[in-house]
């Protein structure tokens, strides 16, 4: 695999770890080969201990002593934990803009939301969403709670959900809702509905996965 230039070593090598658990070819309680991962991505050994220690920090990964580092447990609970504080943790900045919500803000929203509404395909629309979500959390979240964001959407690689082709029919409806209730300076509105398409997105990633045989009985494995 080539090298990604413009894109940070480290990072491919998270990417390219996620997208191993994500696809059922790393699995709960497996080693991590660092030498076959630096020779898939051409990379050295730096960059993969690097994306280690951040996946082991992110609790995707955990290290012992000597041994190396394996995939941490990755089940149906996990998905769902991760996107319980997924949703808490944006709702935390969403509540905070629509406290204060100022017109700049109001203006990107509203702009942001005409591009989701307008989208042909699900890339398209998932790069709208993100410009969403990133104009709040950059604008109301401290730099504690923006790096713990940060650290959650490796959990679920970007490729995951432009695959997803009902993306904009199962949450649309959510950004608009999210937006009425900045719009509204309701900060319980706007933080219900960070939890309600956090919820919604652990019901589809746990169905997806189990469809492709990547959750399932962990005894068996």
């Amino acid at each position: 695999m080539p090298k990604r230039y413009g894109v940070k070593e480290k990072d491919q090598v998270v990417t390219h770890i996620i997208n191993l658990v994500m696809t059922g070819k790393l699995r709960t309680g497996d080693r991590i080969d660092r030498n076959e991962i630096a020779k898939d991505l051409g990379l050295s050994r730096v960059p993969i201990q690097e994306a280690v220690v951040q996946l082991e920090h992110d609790g995707i990964l955990s290290t012992r002593y000597h041994r190396g580092a394996f995939v941490a447990r990755f089940d149906e609970a996990t998905v769902a934990e991760h996107h319980e504080l997924y949703g808490i943790l944006n709702g935390i900045a969403s509540a905070r803009a629509a406290a204060n919500p100022t017109p700049r803000i109001l203006a990107h929203l509203d702009a942001t939301l005409r591009v989701m509404r307008a989208a042909k395909d699900t890339k398209s629309f998932q790069d709208a969403c993100w410009m969403f979500r990133d104009a709040i959390n950059e604008e109301y979240a401290g730099p504690r709670l923006l790096a713990t964001i940060r650290a959650g959407k490796s959990f679920a690689p970007s490729e995951f959900w432009t695959s997803y082709p009902k993306a904009k029919a199962d949450f649309l409806a959510g950004y608009e809702d999210e937006a009425k209730a900045i719009h509204a300076r309701d900060p319980e509105g706007a933080r219900q509905a960070c939890i309600a398409r956090a919820d919604r997105m652990a019901k589809i990633m746990v169905a997806e996965l189990t469809r492709r045989g990547v959750l399932g009985d962990l005894r068996s494995h």
